[in-house]
């Protein structure tokens, strides 16, 4: 290999990394370092000046490698490659030295810092040298979407997807549309009809020429890699078959199980129920106790299976909002009915709900909050204490103990991930995190993409959401499809595993460890084989594979050998 004309740019990123790393000093030494033609410390080489010095570079000099001393690649890898395809060099001629979140951000003695910058540049520069020129590559993108779920997430992606004349295939597990909105009665904070809202779009849905609605089906089987799927599906008439482009998963959430919380007595005592119950009272227009009697004193208490350590530690989001509007509703239908609502936290967030906070407080609902460890206790209620049940609260701002009568006890149940959402998961190949909910490809950049190119996550199977949240998260994720729509072909990215098929001994192991199912057998040759558009380059084949058959491209041996060297040059010098 002919000597490489290599520039090195360090980014102080503001005063993120430079204001513990001598970012000068760190130039400094690249520009002594063999083949470094230039080394340049910039304060912010992502910016556009920034990348316009690289171009500059490459073309006045005639640099063939660049190394980037900066943030995470994950935030700017893609940014600083597109610069060198615009200089005129294959955009896998760059390499990008971490100094930011594993350096600057993660020490305080500047000295030490800098010379772990250093270090982590030149092994970077040693790197470099041994990258080759990648090409990407191209599939053919079916122009059919394939959305799960038949809640307002779903139906605004499918509606958007197919206004825009493209066709989509919708599948609903239960027999009707709407989701779990369909069983709401207004909503907050203007008090809208949710089921005028739904009514219209559902009927927009079933009559578009470009849905096609599956009732009563599932999704059975997922193949294939993005722009390229085939989808397996159980229908009440048999099996059905579609080719997709791009998956959309809408499935929604789960309300959480109130009879797990037993001291608030749901299932035993006959006048607690839960919000979605109450929801149903009134949709049918009748507020009534078990009893069959209007309520003189009703209890709104928070938080039922949310922001807890024994069932989930997360917020809800929707719930607060939800019991000001049952505060509303209950004041409405029986005006001289008393309204308790026991919170821990009021978390008005969002536009509007400040201002619903406060009409609903001028219509006098008693708001009274307690500590998160020290919850209210209901029991029945003792001769001559008023109403069906009492129940006795710690109140944190008055600091006292108070006992609330209440005929009936509604328990704002959170949410939680669907029972069927782990085999989800699996069917379409993404993850959850630790409370089960589906985990986007980045939860501020990237939050409707997972992973796995072509799968989109919308609405609150991806974290509880209230309506406004899932129908713009239905938006972006119809956006990113339609923007992959708007070619015939998708590129796929260069960096992924190859199997040599003279090494390759069919042991199939790296079928059993690919997380991206990336790898199929040919029974016929009698080897394994990398399907290209599915595989991320984590490596996990190329570790494990027996017989060193597997090569990732980008991270060959000779580059990662190279990047060690780089790191421990100086303490081998220093014996």
């Amino acid at each position: 290999m002919g000597e490489c004309r290599i520039g090195v740019y360090v980014c102080n990123c503001g005063t993120n990394i430079a204001k513990v790393v001598d970012c000068d000093a760190v130039a400094r030494a690249a520009q002594a370092l063999s083949g470094v033609v230039v080394a340049r410390s910039y304060k912010y080489t992502c910016s556009t000046p920034g990348q316009e010095t690289i171009v500059k570079d490459i073309q006045e000099l005639g640099l063939d490698r660049v190394v980037v001393a900066a943030c995470s690649p994950r935030m700017h890898e893609p940014t600083f490659r597109r610069a060198l395809q615009t200089a005129g060099i294959n955009p896998y001629f760059l390499e990008m030295a971490n100094i930011r979140e594993q350096c600057s951000w993660v020490h305080s003695d500047p000295r030490a810092a800098t010379e772990k910058a250093v270090d982590l540049m030149r092994a970077a520069v040693r790197r470099v040298v041994w990258h080759e020129p990648l090409e990407k590559r191209y599939v053919d993108m079916c122009r059919t979407t394939l959305v799960l779920g038949g809640g307002i997430a779903g139906l605004t992606a499918a509606l958007e997807i197919a206004e825009a004349g493209k066709p989509v295939v919708l599948v609903e597990k239960r027999d009707r549309l709407g989701g779990n909105v369909a069983r709401v009665d207004l909503t907050a904070p203007y008090l809208d009809s949710a089921r005028d809202m739904l009514r219209d779009r559902m009927e927009q849905v079933r009559k578009h020429p470009m849905i096609q609605v599956l009732l009563e089906s599932e999704l059975e089987a997922l193949e294939g890699y993005v722009g390229n799927f085939k989808a397996h599906i159980r229908t009440k008439e048999g099996p059905f078959d579609t080719p997709a482009g791009a998956v959309v998963v809408c499935t929604g959430y789960q309300e959480f199980d109130a009879s797990r919380v037993e001291h608030y007595g749901y299932g035993r005592l006959p006048n607690v129920i839960t919000s979605f119950e109450l929801e149903q009272m009134l949709r049918q227009g009748r507020l009534l106790t078990r009893e069959g009697k209007p309520p003189r004193c009703v209890a709104l208490i928070h938080c039922v299976g949310s922001r807890s350590p024994e069932y989930h530690s997360y917020c809800s989001r929707v719930c607060c909002m939800t019991a000001l509007k049952y505060g509303h509703e209950i004041k409405s239908a029986l005006p001289r009915c008393y309204v308790y609502d026991l919170y821990i936290d009021m978390h008005a967030f969002g536009k509007g709900c400040e201002d619903f906070y406060r009409r609903t407080a001028e219509m006098k609902t008693m708001f009274l909050m307690y500590e998160k460890g020290d919850l209210p206790r209901i029991e029945p209620a003792g001769d001559g204490d008023g109403g069906g049940m009492l129940i006795r609260i710690h109140e944190k701002l008055s600091g006292e103990d108070i006992e609330v009568p209440a005929d009936l006890v509604v328990l704002m149940v959170g949410m939680e991930p669907r029972e069927d959402a782990a085999r989800v998961a699996r069917l379409v190949n993404i993850s959850q995190d630790k409370d089960g909910w589906f985990i986007e490809s980045h939860p501020k950049l990237d939050p409707v993409a997972t992973t796995t190119d072509g799968i989109f996550i919308a609405g609150a199977c991806q974290a509880p959401k209230g309506i406004p949240g899932s129908v713009a998260q239905a938006s972006a994720a119809s956006a990113r499809i339609l923007a992959k729509l708007a070619h015939e072909k998708i590129e796929v990215d260069a960096v992924f595993a190859e199997v040599d098929d003279n090494l390759c001994s069919g042991c199939r192991m790296c079928n059993e460890l690919c997380p991206y199912t990336a790898i199929e057998y040919d029974a016929t040759r009698k080897r394994s084989q990398v399907i290209s558009a599915l595989c991320k380059a984590c490596g996990c084949c190329v570790a494990a594979c027996p017989s060193g058959a597997i090569k990732g491209r980008h991270f060959t041996d000779r580059q990662i050998t190279a990047q060690i060297e780089g790191v421990l040059e100086w303490a081998s010098s220093q014996g």
